[in-house]
């Protein structure tokens, strides 16, 4: 249930939101979202809902889905999606990170506890999308076909 995109058919670049979440965008409505270690090329940045203050910040599922609907190519991050209900222990998170992280290319191992997912955006040039749900996982491989196992995948 762990997934990465190299070639992007169906994303005019890598790590676009907007199309990335589409085959799930029903099941992360309940979702709140972890960001951190962001770097994105954007023109709509006074209509994102990004705090650069900050290692990592919270939003909601109603701000992802504006971050989604902008033209925004996440080059790095790591966004993790949790239940909207549950509370964090804000003192124990380690900010989740893409750039120099070997633990990303493993399988399973989503950086905050409790996610139901997590995206990867890896120097624009890789996506790496992680479920904890496999009901959301084959959704997202019945649209991206293209989509290869993480654990089959040997990075170099």
């Amino acid at each position: 249930m762990n997934w990465i995109i190299k070639n992007r058919s169906k994303l005019d670049y890598h790590t676009n939101l907007n199309v990335l979440l589409k085959p799930i965008e029903k099941d992360i409505q309940n979702l709140k979202w972890l960001i951190s270690d962001l770097e994105i090329n954007t023109s709509e940045m006074e209509k994102l809902p990004i705090n650069h203050q900050k290692d990592w910040f919270l939003i909601s599922s109603q701000e992802m889905k504006t971050i989604c609907e902008t033209d925004t190519q996440i080059v790095w991050g790591a966004f993790s999606g949790i239940d909207k209900n549950l509370e964090l222990d804000t003192e124990k998170i380690e900010a989740p990170y893409a750039e120099g992280n070997a633990e990303i290319w493993k399988n399973g191992n989503l950086q905050v506890e409790n996610s139901k997912v997590e995206i990867i955006a890896w120097d624009s040039s890789y996506t790496i999308v992680k479920f904890t749900e496999k009901e959301m996982s084959d959704k997202f491989k019945e649209y991206f076909d293209e989509a290869i196992e993480l654990e089959k995948y040997k990075w170099k």
